[in-house]
């Protein structure tokens, strides 16, 4: 039953799938008891103040260390701009277009704060991508890196688009933008909204196999419930840890493990723009970080160019997620560095990690057990166990759970109270999961999901593709990276140079990340009787 909300435009809530299209929640596993009123972004600075972590480094970026006592009065003053200056009410969806810098985390606390809904986008997307973004979640207020104008001002010029308002702010943290010119004299005060713990306080979008935007609706109570099963848990976070790493905070991966996790437990996060192997060395070893989360291409790289064991030697843990952990990276992590590094898997859907490996056992080959607080079962297509050993579809229950905004795709994800992640496991006779496949077409590569149809869908919009299929292509640096298979129109010739021509193509018409980084040029493509592509025999060969 859903406690009364504090939301005047209640936009999401109404959206929210039925209740008996949800998971089942099993709130009651764990240590996941909060108050009905509960406003995330007041627990990780209001409260984290009042605990006296005031004088603690909270956030690092661009050189400068902010305390939590900074940060609060940094949150509270932009908080007075969104309600005063910008007129955004409980409930309202405001977009936030950023690197990962403390300035973003800044602005997601102080949307939060103000009670609406954060949609926290990747630098990376373009406006064709941004503009379904808008349109899915009826957004009339943006806030973007004043660096990263470019890709979102058409959207406000777009008649057909719900766009009024775009707000710069400096993600430098030199406050010479208009949000921050703005918040320069507001009090460092604000009453936040008292939020119920089951509104809506996040919305996390996956494109999905389609390329259809997917929103995921996350609650205030969810992003407690992270930290305080996963971060407490399994990473057994102290006030004296320093979080780094690669995923964007756009991510809920990122955002938990760069932010609310941290901010949790009164850890500093340190917060890097551009997050290459190389920089994620430095910084590591600048700060002498203790815990990184990354994906497993990232670990590998990144033990090729350090030197010796110094730049690493701060690290007590490493996260590994995205993609499995392949057991060749494991063992050379092992080997060179010798601190634990934990596969994990989770899901947008599912706000973030369920099953991990252990700090005291971990192993090559090994996702692990589930995450304190969830359930976890291999089932057939009709959701009847397997035996162990058996390889079959992963599905999985806890105190976070799929919820689509207005979306049928709510009916294939939960079936009978379970969520069905679209990955292929085996469980063994002691109860820990093996990564077997992915169960559908998405491409991961290099912890992205890159969705084959949205990239098919780019390369047809140049004028000498005929035809085109994408899958994804076994890869020994990546994992997989993406392969397009091109039927050109009749005149042009295949050539390397046509082949860069499509790729810059693509990486100006969606995000660069997603660029065929094979292209096969063919005659035909693979088709039934009836004209469906067969991507399976593309991937065969």
């Amino acid at each position: 039953m859903l406690k009364p909300s504090a939301h005047v435009d209640t936009f999401t809530r109404d959206n929210l799938p039925p209740v008996d299209q949800w998971p089942d929640l099993m709130l009651e596993q764990g240590e996941f008891h909060y108050p009905d009123k509960l406003n995330a972004a007041v627990e990780l600075t209001d409260r984290m103040v009042e605990k006296g972590f005031g004088d603690h480094v909270a956030l690092i970026g661009h050189g400068r260390q902010r305390t939590y006592k900074e940060l609060l009065d940094w949150t509270n003053r932009l908080a007075h701009v969104l309600v005063e200056d910008l007129g955004v009410q409980p409930g309202n969806r405001v977009l936030i277009r950023s690197a990962n810098n403390p300035a973003m985390v800044a602005a997601w606390l102080a949307v939060t704060k103000v009670g609406a809904v954060a949609v926290n986008t990747m630098p990376l997307l373009r406006t064709v991508e941004l503009k379904k973004i808008i349109d899915k979640a009826e957004i009339k207020i943006a806030l973007c890196d004043s660096r990263m104008l470019e890709e979102i001002e058409p959207c406000v010029a777009d008649a057909d688009s719900l766009l009024e308002r775009v707000v710069a702010f400096d993600g430098t943290s030199n406050h010479e933008a208009e949000l921050d010119e703005l918040a320069l004299n507001k009090p460092v005060r604000f009453e936040a909204v008292q939020t119920s713990q089951d509104d809506v306080a996040l919305l996390g979008f996956t494109s999905g196999t389609t390329g259809v935007p997917k929103a995921t609706m996350h609650f205030h109570r969810d992003l407690m419930i992270i930290a305080d099963g996963y971060a407490k848990n399994i990473l057994q976070v102290t006030p004296e840890d320093i979080f780094v790493g690669s995923p964007p905070l756009a991510f809920t991966f990122g955002l938990g493990g760069l932010a609310i996790f941290p901010l949790r437990f009164g850890a500093a996060a340190c917060l890097l723009e551009q997050a290459s192997p190389a920089n994620l060395l430095d910084i590591i070893q600048q700060y002498k970080a203790t815990i990184c989360f990354t994906a497993p291409t990232a670990y590998l790289a990144m033990m090729n160019a350090q030197e010796g064991h110094m730049r690493l030697s701060s690290l007590r843990v490493a996260v590994s997620a995205g993609e499995s952990l392949p057991v060749p990276v494991f063992e050379q992590w092992m080997d060179k560095i010798g601190v634990p590094i934990l596969d994990g898997i989770g899901a947008t859907e599912m706000l973030h990690i369920f099953i991990s490996n252990r700090q005291d056992k971990f192993g090559p080959g090994v996702t692990g057990t589930v995450v304190p607080g969830y359930e976890a079962k291999i089932v057939d297509a009709d959701m009847n166990e397997l035996p162990a050993g058996e390889v079959g579809n992963l599905a999985v229950r806890g105190p976070t759970g799929c919820r689509y905004l207005a979306d049928d795709r709510q009916l294939s994800y939960v079936k009978d109270g379970w969520n069905v992640t679209g990955d292929a496991f085996s469980r063994d006779e002691e109860g820990v999961f093996h990564f077997a496949a992915r169960a559908d077409d998405m491409i991961i590569s290099s912890g992205y999901n890159i969705a084959g149809p949205e990239v098919e869908e780019a390369l047809l919009s140049h004028d000498d593709v005929a035809e085109c299929a994408v899958v994804g292509a076994s890869d020994p640096e990546r994992g997989t990276i993406v392969q397009a298979h091109v039927v050109l129109k009749e005149g042009v010739a295949t050539s390397e140079e046509c082949a860069k021509k499509l790729q810059d193509h693509v990486k100006a018409t969606i995000a660069p990340y997603k660029y065929p980084r094979s292209i096969i040029f063919a005659d035909k493509l693979p088709k039934t009787q009836t004209g469906k592509l067969q991507r399976f025999k593309l991937r065969e060969n």
